[in-house]
C-alpha cells in the first residue's frame, strides 16, 4: 500500500456550465446567453462571465449546445492572400473576437476571389455546418460572388464594395488617404505624388480617390499615380522613376511596404527624407516606426474592424436583414518621414 505522501492528486473534473455560473455570480442561463449571443448580454456581465470561463478553462460542449439552440458555435470566414498585413490581421482580429465570445472559426483561404471560387469555399463551410460566414473581399473581382450568395445563409463582407447587398464593415480609406495628402499640403508642400496599390483592390482604388479629392479641391496638381503590387520591390523599382524628378518633394504610399522601398530609391538617389522628400505610408504595420526615418503613416483599426464584423454577423443569425454599411475610421500616425517643403 502506497504512504499517504506519494498518492498522485486527483485529476480534477472538468468544468460545468454551473461551475462558471457560481463563480460569476449569474445564473446558468445567462452563461449560456454570454456564450451563445453575448451581444444580449451587458458588456459588465459578459466580461465577468468570461472571466470565469477562462479561469475554470471551461470548454462548451458543441455537440450538446447544437441540440439545444440548433447552431455549431462555429463561424466561417473566407480570405484571400493572408501574407498581407492587412487581410492577416483582420483574420486574425476576427478569430480573436469570435474565441472571446465563444466561437470557434474556420477558415477558407482562396488564391483568387470570384464568383465560382467563393460559391465553392461558402459550399465548404456549409458542409461544416456554420452559424454564419465572413468573407474578406478587397478585390473588384469579388463582388459578383457576394451577390449570389444563398439567402438562408448569415453573410458579413469586410473591404467589399459599396454596392453589396449584404452588411459590410471596412476602414474608411478616402478618409486615410484623405489625412495623408493634408498633412502633406499642410507642410507647405505645392503637390502630393502617389505610389498605390494593384488596380484589382478596392482599398487602392479607394486611397487614390481620397488623395485626389484634396488635390482637386485644393486646387492644386494632381500626377499621374503610378501603381505598384503591394511589395518593397515595385515601391523600390517604381521609387527610382519618382527620385530622379527634383521637382518631386511629397509622396503619398499605397502601404508600408512600397514605401519602404521608395525610401531605399531615394536615398540610392542621393535624397534625404524628410529633408528633399516626404513619404507618407500606410497601415501602420509594426515595423513602421523603426524604419529610418520612421515612417509617418495611416493607421487602420483592425481590431475595431473584426469586432464590428463579429457582431454584425450576430445580428444576422438573429434575424436582422437590413443592409448595414460600418466605416472604421483611420488615425494618422505623425512621426519623422514628413518635414516642411524644402527652400
Amino acid at each position: 500500500m502506497a504512504a499517504k505522501g506519494d498518492e498522485s492528486e486527483a485529476p480534477r473534473r472538468p468544468a460545468v456550465l454551473g461551475d462558471v455560473a457560481a463563480l460569476a455570480g449569474v445564473s446558468a442561463m445567462t452563461v449560456s446567453r454570454v456564450l451563445n449571443a453575448p451581444h444580449r448580454v451587458r458588456a459588465e456581465t459578459r466580461e465577468r462571465v468570461l472571466a470565469a470561463v477562462r479561469e475554470l478553462d471551461y470548454w462548451p460542449n458543441l455537440a450538446a449546445r447544437q441540440l439545444v439552440t440548433g447552431r455549431s458555435g462555429v463561424l466561417g470566414v473566407v480570405s484571400i492572400d493572408t501574407t498581407l498585413y492587412g487581410p492577416a490581421s483582420t483574420l486574425y482580429c476576427i478569430e480573436q473576437t469570435a474565441r472571446l465570445s465563444g466561437y470557434s472559426v474556420s477558415i477558407a483561404s482562396l488564391s483568387l476571389l470570384s464568383r465560382r471560387s467563393i460559391e465553392e469555399a461558402v459550399r465548404r463551410l456549409r458542409a461544416q455546418a456554420v452559424d454564419g460566414v465572413v468573407i474578406l473581399a478587397p478585390h473588384e473581382s469579388a463582388a459578383d460572388g457576394l451577390r449570389h450568395l444563398p439567402r438562408d445563409l448569415p453573410v458579413v463582407a469586410v473591404d467589399a464594395g459599396e454596392d453589396i447587398p449584404v452588411p459590410v464593415v471596412t476602414v474608411d480609406q478616402r478618409a486615410g488617404a484623405a489625412r495623408a495628402t493634408r498633412h502633406l499640403l499642410d507642410l507647405g508642400h505645392r503637390t502630393v505624388h502617389h505610389l498605390g496599390g494593384p488596380v484589382d483592390w478596392l482599398d487602392a482604388n479607394y486611397r487614390i480617390d481620397g488623395w485626389r479629392q484634396v488635390l482637386e479641391s485644393s486646387g492644386r496638381p494632381v500626377p499621374e499615380p503610378l501603381r505598384g503590387d503591394w511589395s518593397p520591390r515595385s515601391g523600390h523599382e517604381l521609387g527610382r522613376r519618382l527620385a530622379d524628378d527634383p521637382s518631386v518633394t511629397a509622396i503619398f504610399v499605397g502601404n508600408d511596404q512600397m514605401a519602404l522601398g521608395l525610401m531605399r530609391a531615394l536615398r540610392e538617389a542621393g535624397r534625404r527624407v524628410p529633408d528633399d522628400v516626404s513619404v507618407v505610408g500606410f497601415d501602420d504595420i509594426p515595423e513602421a516606426a523603426y524604419f529610418w526615418p520612421p515612417l509617418t503613416t495611416v493607421r487602420q483599426e483592425f481590431g475595431e474592424v473584426g469586432r464590428h464584423a463579429f457582431h454584425l454577423l450576430l445580428d444576422r443569425m438573429a434575424g436582422h436583414t437590413e443592409p448595414a454599411r460600418r466605416l472604421v475610421e483611420p488615425q494618422l500616425v505623425v512621426r519623422e518621414s514628413t518635414g516642411p517643403a524644402p527652400g
